[in-house]
């Protein structure tokens, strides 16, 4: 049930950045990267594993996960073409409302 949440957020990400993609600009912040690259470097970190045991565990995972994927989809809106970008960010953060809105039914759901 997560996915289908962040799906609905990278829907509105990869609208709002096809065209940063397709010119190669990087839509994760570089800190970011270089630190997830030192993560990987040892391997999958074992919390991949572990699932969320409390309802409260599965409601912060996954509004840090919309979070994630609001600020990813702000990137691409900000890479994207001017004229498009403000209908970008207004879907962008319409998403994230809806998502947030509706995140504790998804923890719920994801039981």
């Amino acid at each position: 049930m997560i996915r289908a949440v962040i799906g609905a957020g990278a829907l509105v990400f990869c609208v709002g950045s096809a065209l940063a993609q397709e010119a190669g600009a990087p839509l994760t912040p570089p800190n970011v990267v270089a630190n997830q690259q030192r993560e990987l470097a040892h391997g999958d970190p074992h919390r991949w594993f572990n699932d969320d045991k409390t309802l409260q565990a599965r409601l912060q995972t996954l509004r840090k996960e919309i979070g994630a994927a609001y600020a990813e989809a702000k990137i691409g809106c900000q890479k994207g073409e001017a004229a498009n970008r403000s209908a970008c960010m207004a879907e962008a953060r319409q998403t994230y409302n809806h998502d947030m809105a509706n995140a504790r039914e998804t923890a719920m759901a994801s039981r």
